[in-house]
């Protein structure tokens, strides 16, 4: 007999590609996933993982294993949200990836209130980058995402997955105080042209929108610092290094030494809620919806103050 839990353990590491990303996406620890697997091999008489390098690689017979638990783990899935819907009441695991800022400004508030109100709902976060996550709600490994995407650059949703906008998240332009644009009340993006950029790496949807931005305004931007947290590019305005765009959202307050500029037109990303048809009816997941939004309202409000 194959044992759920175990079968969760592979397919998490068949979608996240580590034990360790596959351990942080269920909660557990590396080595309890590692033990996981390893039953699952006593059990199947088969070789599921390989070393491969610093990692491991699935096996075939391990990559037929990890569908055939997509598969079970859909049919649990379903058979969760009929008996939630009975009950009419948010209950159960809800397991959410969200992007960094969103984890960090909007999540916190939204958790507490969930918990408060729906004791018997039992909520995990997990931080993901938002062009991972939602081919992790496709694919069944988390319930939910928060994502975002461009004015520029629209959020692909694929088949079986839908769709809620939580809301507008503007961006703003930050220079050092002794900048030229720190007395300006608005600053055009053709002004930009000789801008010393400091972004987040490449790969990353801020850096690809940052360059695909300035390039239609015809600027080609000169990144001269690149760094993955919203705090260290702001530590790196302040100490007069360069410029950048930085999201409102999960920002904070801005230290002495910076100066928040508008940018006509106005940058904004659009954050949504996503999640898998099949669980469509969950009230776990209108519930997570309905709070999402509500937050965001007071959360954007006190931003635009």
């Amino acid at each position: 007999m194959l044992d759920l839990q175990r079968l969760r353990a592979l397919h998490a590491v068949s979608v996240h590609g580590t034990v360790g990303a596959a351990a942080a996406a269920l909660g557990y620890t590396p080595s309890a996933v590692s033990q996981q697997i390893a039953k699952l091999e006593r059990e199947t008489r088969t070789v599921l993982l390989e070393r491969q390098g610093r990692g491991v690689r699935l096996t075939e017979q391990a990559h037929h294993l990890a569908a055939a638990a997509q598969e079970l783990l859909s049919i649990v899935e379903r058979t969760e949200t009929e008996l939630e819907e009975r009950h009419g009441l948010p209950a159960g695991r809800l397991t959410v990836a969200a992007f960094a800022s969103a984890a960090r400004g909007l999540l916190p508030g939204v958790l507490a209130d969930l918990a408060r109100r729906h004791p018997a709902l039992d909520t995990r976060l997990t931080e993901v980058d938002p062009h991972l996550s939602v081919d992790l709600v496709a694919k069944g490994a988390v319930d939910m995402a928060v994502a975002h995407d461009w004015d520029i650059a629209p959020l692909p949703a694929p088949e079986g997955v839908e769709q809620a906008v939580i809301g507008d998240d503007l961006c703003d332009l930050l220079v050092p105080a002794g900048h030229p644009f720190a007395g300006r009340s608005a600053v055009r993006r053709e002004d930009l042209q000789g801008e010393r950029w400091i972004c987040q790496p490449p790969g990353r949807v801020c850096h690809e929108w940052l360059v695909r931005t300035l390039r239609g305004a015809g600027c080609e931007p000169e990144i001269v610092h690149q760094a993955d947290e919203n705090p260290t590019l702001v530590a790196l305005v302040a100490a007069g290094l360069g410029v950048a765009l930085i999201p409102r959202l999960g920002r904070g307050v801005l230290p002495e030494g910076v100066v928040e500029v508008a940018l006509d037109p106005m940058p904004v990303r659009r954050l949504y809620a996503l999640w898998r048809t099949g669980a469509s009816r969950r009230p776990a997941i209108a519930e997570m919806v309905r709070t999402l939004q509500g937050h965001w309202a007071s959360v954007s409000e006190r931003r635009s103050g």
